[in-house]
């Protein structure tokens, strides 16, 4: 009983309105940063500044709000508009501006120094020794690509990894890759991107091959 009331307490709590109201600043503080960030960016390319300049403004709610969901051992498979789905919020406008400009420094460019197109990303998965990390205790972000939609095939790829992780129990001993196949890729795909033909194609495969994929078309 002790249990049950604890726990309708600390729901009471999340639930309540100074911490709602601390929750909508921090998100919207967020956006702003995020849609600053991607003005400031493409005057730097319109006046020569930078050479090369990819954005994510108006597209913010939409990852602000699924970065809710995206729980350590999950992986993103998205496209170059969805950088709030892999930035941490302290880091937002260094890290972007650092890829802007090819910083070639880890510190400022932690997921690929500068050697990726900008708002291209990528999370390591083995070590320097070429080990396993800890990735079901991690966010992970699987490498980007610049053809548009092959983001679905690295998301059917994640899923049904995941699935083949649950469905069979040799594997079930590897917890620093999977919690027993209960991580969910998230995808983000263009409007546009939904003509290619492996789109089409991945949808088919999805019949299949099953794993869990929320999959997201930010226009």
């Amino acid at each position: 009983m002790d249990i049950q009331n604890n726990n309708e307490t600390a729901l009471q709590e999340k639930l309540s309105f100074e911490n709602f109201q601390n929750e909508v600043l921090k998100d919207y503080r967020i956006i702003c940063e995020s849609r600053e960030t991607s003005l400031l960016g493409r005057k730097e390319v319109l006046t020569g500044k930078a050479k090369f300049g990819i954005f994510g403004d108006g597209k913010e709610v939409a990852q602000v709000a699924a970065a809710k969901f995206f729980m350590p051992g999950d992986f993103r498979a998205g496209y170059y508009r969805t950088r709030l789905l892999c930035l941490p919020q302290a880091l937002l406008i260094l890290i972007a501006f650092s890829q802007l400009y090819a910083d070639p420094d880890v510190n400022n460019d932690p997921f690929s120094a500068g050697r990726q197109m900008n708002a291209h990303f990528s999370t390591k998965i083995v070590d320097e020794s070429g080990e396993w990390l800890d990735i079901a205790n991690i966010k992970n972000v699987s490498s980007d690509m610049a053809p548009t939609a092959s983001q679905m095939l690295r998301a059917l790829g994640l899923a049904f990894s995941s699935k083949i992780f649950r469905n069979v129990p040799e594997l079930h001993e590897y917890k620093n890759l999977s919690t027993n196949g209960n991580e969910v890729c998230f995808c983000t795909i263009g409007d546009a991107s939904t003509s290619e033909g492996h789109f089409w194609e991945n949808h088919k495969c999805c019949r299949c091959a099953t794993g869990t994929i929320g999959c997201f078309c930010m226009g």
